[in-house]
């Protein structure tokens, strides 16, 4: 689980980034986004940029992580995925009650620890295409800004996949579309 906590933080400090990155020239009208071979999939509307996170040092805990980092600039809206192997030769059945209750712990524990602000403000577990998935939201500070999170965190066979939603606090309308997107899958 300690590895899973880096790695997490790891996450966190690359959509942190992603506030003062540019996005590239021209995003696509539509992307289709999926982790844990499909079982996590869902579309992102127009607008969104795509870059590669990159990779962690292969001496690390979060050595194999992979990722990309989606921007709408206009929306001043961040969705971050990322997908790496379970730590220490893992397995997680795909709704996996120990895993989630796991994963979710050290990830609160970690956000706790790198944001001064940070405050969970809900959490659900949720099967989504028999994919058990475990919903977090909470607030913080990033970037400069008040914003608003929600994270998904899920894992199958020896892969772990964490997908967040990072919004400006001043937008609640447009985070909360974007989490129901994902939900249904669209």
């Amino acid at each position: 689980m300690r590895r899973t906590c880096l790695f997490l933080a790891l996450t966190l400090g690359l959509a942190n980034a992603a506030w003062a990155a540019k996005p590239a020239p021209s995003a696509p009208k539509t992307q289709t986004v999926k982790t844990l071979d499909g079982k996590f999939m869902f579309t992102l509307p127009a607008g969104y940029t795509v870059n590669p996170l990159p990779p962690a040092d292969p001496k690390s805990d979060a050595a194999g992580a992979k990722g990309m980092m989606y921007m709408n600039e206009k929306e001043r809206r961040v969705v971050v995925t990322t997908e790496l192997p379970i730590p220490k030769g893992g397995h997680a059945a795909d709704n996996d009650d120990e895993f989630l209750t796991g994963a979710t712990a050290g990830f609160i524990k970690q956000q706790a620890t790198a944001l001064p602000d940070f405050k969970k403000t809900a959490e659900k577990r949720m099967t989504l295409r028999k994919l058990g998935v475990e919903r977090i939201d909470s607030t913080a500070t990033m970037g400069g800004g008040a914003t608003m999170t929600t994270t998904f965190v899920a894992g199958s066979g020896q892969s772990m996949s964490v997908v967040q939603v990072i919004s400006r606090a001043s937008d609640p309308t447009g985070h909360a579309a974007m989490v129901k997107r994902i939900v249904a899958g669209q």
